[in-house]
């Protein structure tokens, strides 16, 4: 008999009211008392409101108090939004982790270059079922833009729930088998409690289109090139790298793989039997010796990323790849929100150089991994859920699914954020309670609350700079020698042509002299005198307070 005080449960701790981060725990049990399982683990990129930081993480504080209680780490694909965060969440958590051999290839050749020495890894497979305590999960193949993605089907004393991970219906996915229409029209068959579902797409009619699509497209345009040619996509999209290695052999072109972390993808992919079927990939040191006429250039870089190849090659920083005036680049990728400005800017230099660029606005170059609204409808009639939870996505997002799926006759939604714990079974689904959630950031070598990382005041240097005064007096209170100041990110001058580090220092003296002797012996009331002068005076001048910094020097 069901136990009555026992309840299945999920929340998020990233990637619901947000793009990226995913990061899920379901828990079954009485509140005082649950197992729980976490389904993801990524990472999100910080934008300019974050400078400095390297990656943004989900804060686990929650599930690492209850860590004894956390049964296993599932990971539905190896995008870095889904299974980045492992190499510096794992350590904290060491719950079993389970994840597919694309996944576990690529997470093993992540941890050569920092983090743990090892993260134990269990292989699983679609089709597969594995028991963790009270869940019983089954993993079933989806189509997404990567190898071997998966939904899990968490099934237990409250009935099933699909957690469907990234996905889209593609017939021809270009690697892989294609989604599992048929299991999970036979899982719907059974009965489905919940349905946590991809958002990301969810304000988009129809459905998206195929990869094979795209790989016919590639094909096309490559054959149009006079010149050299580059395509930059996401490292990780395995078919989108056959495909343009296809379509370089079918216009006679050799296929370079330019970038550490294409590399590292077509390593794995090859290992795992991906690239049996292909031409051979080249390394960088041989583009150099190919005609122009003759080569495709594979490169990171679609984000923009300062570092990677292809910015290097529009900086012509790159040792080994050049690109001039009548080549052409192909951008087959979509702009992650929050990179436009950089991938602008690479765009704009490469135009600015006389280079052809093409992108999704030009020709179907690149096809989304996510469900438009016609897919989402197929899901819901495989598997006629009675609890429909949407995640992966902003509002923005969320919302229209939520809208989306009532039309289509869903009458139990709810559409949480993270740090809600949502109630799927027993009873009707609700949020009933909500948990310590946030962000950590990963800043150079350190990970850390973003409260205590100094990115607030860096934020604010970005705008005002900053002011910082040195002042030395006696224990009587009396300044010794000349007070100094050191202005950095402020103008030389005022708007009369006055010297800001001559309005800096009369601020700074003036402030000290105003004091009562017999209070200068307190060298913190100096030092606060003096700040306070020394940013009123910047401020009358130039209508702005930079961050100001006095330090006093008692002999």
């Amino acid at each position: 008999m069901q136990n009555q005080a026992s309840e299945l449960v999920f929340l998020p701790l990233g990637g619901v009211g947000e793009i990226g981060m995913n990061l899920g725990l379901y828990g079954i049990g009485p509140a005082e008392d649950r197992s729980w399982l976490m389904i993801d683990c990524g990472v999100t990129f910080a934008g300019p409101d974050l400078p400095g930081v390297d990656l943004v993480l989900p804060d686990i504080r929650f599930i690492e108090a209850e860590k004894d209680r956390l049964l296993g780490i599932v990971i539905t694909h190896a995008h870095e939004d889904h299974y980045g965060a492992l190499v510096e969440l794992w350590p904290h958590l060491e719950a079993p982790l389970y994840l597919s051999p694309f996944a576990a290839g690529l997470l093993e050749a992540k941890l050569t270059h920092g983090g743990p020495k090892e993260i134990p890894m269990n292989i699983i497979k679609a089709g597969e079922r594995l028991n963790l305590g009270p869940f019983d999960l089954e993993f079933i193949a989806m189509s997404h833009s990567i190898p071997e993605p998966m939904a899990v089907a968490i099934r237990s004393e409250h009935g099933t729930v699909v957690h469907t991970g990234d996905w889209k219906i593609d017939h021809e996915p270009g690697i892989g088998e294609p989604i599992d229409m048929d299991r999970l029209a036979e899982i719907g068959r059974e009965g489905v409690r919940a349905l946590l579902c991809d958002s990301t797409n969810a304000v988009r009619e129809g459905a998206s289109p195929s990869e094979a699509d795209v790989a016919d497209t590639l094909t096309k345009i490559i054959g149009s090139a006079k010149r050299r040619v580059a395509v930059t996509s996401f490292a990780s999209n395995v078919a989108r790298i056959r495909a343009v290695a296809k379509a370089a052999k079918a216009n006679d072109r050799e296929i370079v793989v330019v970038g550490r972390a294409m590399k590292r993808a077509v390593e794995v992919a090859t290992d795992l039997g991906y690239m049996d079927d292909m031409p051979e990939f080249l390394d960088e040191e041989s583009y150099g010796y190919l005609p122009r006429d003759k080569v495709v250039a594979l490169c990171t870089g679609s984000q923009g990323e300062s570092r990677a190849a292809l910015a290097r090659i529009a900086n012509d920083d790159h040792r080994h790849v050049t690109l001039s005036r009548g080549d052409m680049v192909i951008f087959s990728a979509r702009t992650i929100p929050g990179n436009e400005k950089a991938v602008g800017a690479v765009i704009n230099g490469l135009v600015d150089q006389g280079m052809d660029v093409v992108t999704d606005r030009d020709g179907l170059v690149h096809v989304s991994g996510h469900p438009r609204k016609g897919e989402l409808e197929q899901l819901y009639n495989l598997l006629k859920p009675q609890l429909l939870v949407p995640v992966h996505g902003e509002p923005l997002h969320l919302e229209a699914q939520v809208h989306f799926a009532r039309k289509n006759g869903i009458k139990e939604i709810v559409s949480g954020r993270n740090g809600d714990i949502i109630r799927l079974a027993p009873g009707p689904g609700k949020v009933i309670d909500d948990a310590p959630s946030g962000i950590l950031v990963k800043d150079g070598l350190l990970l850390i609350d973003p409260e205590v990382s100094g990115i607030q005041e860096r934020r604010k240097l970005s705008f005002v700079g900053v002011a910082t005064g040195y002042i030395t007096m006696n224990r009587a209170g009396e300044i010794q020698g000349d007070p100094d100041v050191i202005l950095f990110g402020l103008p030389e001058c005022d708007q009369h042509g006055d010297d800001f580090e001559d309005i800096a220092l009369d601020g700074l003296e003036g402030a000290v002299m105003s004091i009562p002797k017999s209070r200068r012996r307190d060298a913190n009331v100096v030092t606060e005198a003096a700040r306070r002068g020394l940013r009123s005076a910047i401020a009358e001048r130039w209508g702005k307070k930079p961050l100001c910094r006095v330090v006093v020097n008692v002999i």
